[in-house]
C-alpha cells in the first residue's frame, strides 16, 4: 500500500473520508451530520459511517472515520478501520481529509496513516479460487492535512509497518513451508540493510554443547538452526542490546504428544523468533542509532524414533543438566542454550527473550497482555512504558526462590517442568538460571498474543505481529541518542 501525504484534497477524488473524533459528529455539516445520525455514528474509535453526494456529474463516496478521543491508539485503530472497510471494496485509491478535521497534529495524521498500513497485511498466497469481490484492491491512500509533506518522518513508521508484516507473515506460513533452514532463508534480505547475520548449523551447535536445543530437533528430519542477527548502528563498542527469540517451527509436543485437535495452530510456536527478526528489520529499515542482535532457535519438534523422551537428562551449553519430564515443555531447552550462546558471545548488558512458551500464560492473561518477567526492576519499567506506547501490552509476574525450588530435579540440576500451578512462573525461573549475574534479563511470554481468532485493533484475524513495535519503541525510547 503506498501513502502519500498532500495539502488538500484534490478536487476529482471520489473517494474521501473524513476522521471524526468521538462527539463531534455534529459539527460535519448537514449532509455528513445526517449521515452520521441515521448510522448512529458517534466517531467513537474504529466505527465508520458512509454515504453518496452527487457533485455536478460525479457521484462521490464519504466515509466518516471515527478516531475516538485522539489517542495515538485511537487514531491507529480509526487508519485500520479505513483499510478493513475498503480493502476488497473495488476502491483503489481513497482520499483522507484531515485538513478539516479540527485539531490535529502531524503525530495524529502519522498514527492514522500507521494504523491503514498495519491493517493493509494478508497473505493470499495459497488462495488459487479466491473470488474476485475478495481480492484486496485498495492499493492507495492520500492523506491531505495542514502539515505538509510527511514523507521523511513516514519512512521510520513505514520500516516499522514492514517489520511487523515480515513477522506476521513468518508466524502464518505453513510448517512445510517455513522450517528452520528456510526462516533463514526468508532472513537473507537483512544483510541487503545493513544487519550482519552468522548462522550455526548442527554440526557447531553440537561442538559448542547447546544439548537441549539439540534434544529439541532429533526427533526431525529438519536440521535446526542458530541464526544471529547483528545491526551495529550506535558507538563503535558498545554493549549490544540482544533479543533472543524461540523459533519451534512446529511442535507436535514430541512424544509427549499434543492433542489433534488444534495442532495445526502450532506452526506460530515460533512467534517469539518471528518478532525478533520483524524488530531486526524495522530497526534496520530506519536505521536506529543503537546495537542490537536478535538471535533466534530454530527446531522442529517431532515424535520419531530419534526423539528425545520423558525422562532423558540433556546437557546444556552452560553445562548445567536437565531432567526432561515432559517433551512439550521444549521451548525453555531452545532458550537456555541460545541465552547461554549469546552472553558469551556479544556480553551484552541486556537480555530479552520472547516466546510462546506456555499454555498457562493464555490462562492467566488471555490474550489481552502478554507476560513479563524480569530481574531488573529498571528493564522492567522500561518494557512495561515501551508496552502502552506501542499497544504491545504486558503485565508483570514474579519470580522468587519459593517457585525456583519447584524445578528442582533429584537426578538432575533441574526438571524442564514443574507442577501445574504456577506453570509460566516455573517455566521462567527455569531460564533464570541461564542468566549470568550482572546481565538484565527480561522473558516475555507471548502465548496468547502471537495469533488472534478475531480482529484486533490494527491487525485481521490470524498473525498479529506482536512484539515488533515493542522492541523497537523501546530501543528507539531508551538505547538510541
Amino acid at each position: 500500500m503506498d501513502i502519500q501525504f498532500v495539502a488538500q484534497i484534490d478536487a476529482s477524488a471520489d473517494v474521501v473520508a473524513f476522521p471524526v473524533r468521538k462527539g463531534e459528529a455534529g459539527a460535519l455539516g448537514a449532509l455528513l451530520g445526517a449521515a452520521a445520525a441515521q448510522a448512529r455514528f458517534d466517531g467513537s474509535a474504529g466505527t465508520v459511517a458512509e454515504t453518496a453526494a452527487i457533485d455536478g456529474e460525479q457521484a462521490k463516496r464519504l466515509l466518516l472515520v471515527g478516531i475516538g478521543e485522539g489517542s495515538e491508539h485511537d487514531l491507529e485503530r480509526g487508519g485500520a478501520a479505513l483499510t478493513a472497510k475498503l480493502q476488497t471494496s473495488g476502491v483503489a485509491t481513497v482520499h483522507v481529509d484531515f485538513a478539516s478535521a479540527g485539531q490535529n497534529d502531524a503525530d495524529d495524521v502519522l498514527a492514522f496513516a500507521m494504523g491503514a498500513r498495519l491493517r493493509n497485511w494478508r497473505l493470499d498466497t495459497y488462495r488459487t479460487r479466491l473470488a474476485e469481490k475478495a481480492k484486496p484492491t485498495l492499493a492507495s491512500i492520500v492523506i491531505a492535512s495542514p502539515h505538509g509533506d510527511l514523507a521523511g518522518r513516514w519512512a521510520a513508521n513505514e520500516a516499522i509497518a514492514e517489520g511487523v508484516a515480515f513477522t506476521q507473515t513468518l508466524v502464518a506460513e505453513p510448517p512445510n513451508i517455513l522450517y528452520p533452514e528456510s526462516f533463514v532463508e526468508r532472513c537473507q534480505h537483512l544483510a541487503d540493510m545493513g544487519v550482519e547475520l552468522e548462522v550455526l548449523d548442527e554440526r557447531q551447535m553440537k561442538a559448542l554443547g547447546m544439548g537441549a536445543l539439540l534434544g529439541v530437533a532429533q526427533g526431525s528430519t529438519r536440521p535446526p538452526r542458530l541464526l544471529a542477527m547483528r545491526w551495529n548502528g550506535g558507538n563503535a563498542g558498545e554493549a549490544p542490546v540482544v533479543f533472543v527469540g524461540k523459533g519451534v517451527t512446529f511442535d507436535t509436543g514430541g512424544i509427549s504428544l499434543k492433542p489433534g485437535p488444534g495442532m495445526d495452530m502450532m506452526k506460530w510456536d515460533m512467534g517469539g523468533a518471528g518478532a525478533v527478526a520483524g524488530a531486526m528489520k524495522a530497526i534496520a529499515g530506519r536505521k536506529a542509532k543503537a546495537n542490537v542482535v536478535g538471535v533466534v532457535g530454530l527446531v522442529e519438534n517431532m515424535p520419531d524414533g530419534n526423539a528425545m523422551r520423558p525422562g532423558d537428562i540433556v546437557s546444556t551449553m552452560s553445562g548445567q543438566t536437565v531432567e526432561v519430564l515432559n517433551t512439550d515443555a521444549e521451548g525453555r531447552l531452545v532458550l537456555c542454550d541460545a541465552i547461554t550462546w549469546v552472553q558469551k558471545v556479544y556480553e551484552p548488558k541486556v537480555v530479552v527473550d520472547l516466546a510462546t512458551l506456555t499454555g498457562a500464560m493464555v490462562i492467566s492473561l488471555g490474550h489481552e497482555y502478554a507476560g513479563m518477567f524480569a530481574n531488573d526492576d529498571d528493564l522492567a519499567a522500561k518494557l512495561l512504558a515501551a508496552g502502552e506506547a506501542s499497544n504491545n501490552k504486558l503485565w508483570r509476574f514474579p519470580l522468587s526462590p519459593a517457585y525456583d525450588k519447584l524445578i528442582d530435579s533429584p537426578i538432575a540440576d533441574m526438571k524442564n517442568i514443574g507442577p501445574r500451578e504456577g506453570g509460566s512462573i516455573t517455566a521462567a525461573q527455569f531460564l533464570k538460571r541461564f542468566v549470568d549475574d550482572g546481565v538484565a534479563w527480561a522473558h516475555l511470554d507471548i502465548a496468547g498474543m502471537a495469533w488472534a481468532d478475531k480482529d484486533g485493533p490494527v491487525w485481521a484475524k490470524g498473525a498479529t505481529g506482536y512484539g515488533v513495535r515493542l522492541l523497537d519503541r523501546y530501543i528507539a525510547e531508551n538505547h538510541e541518542g
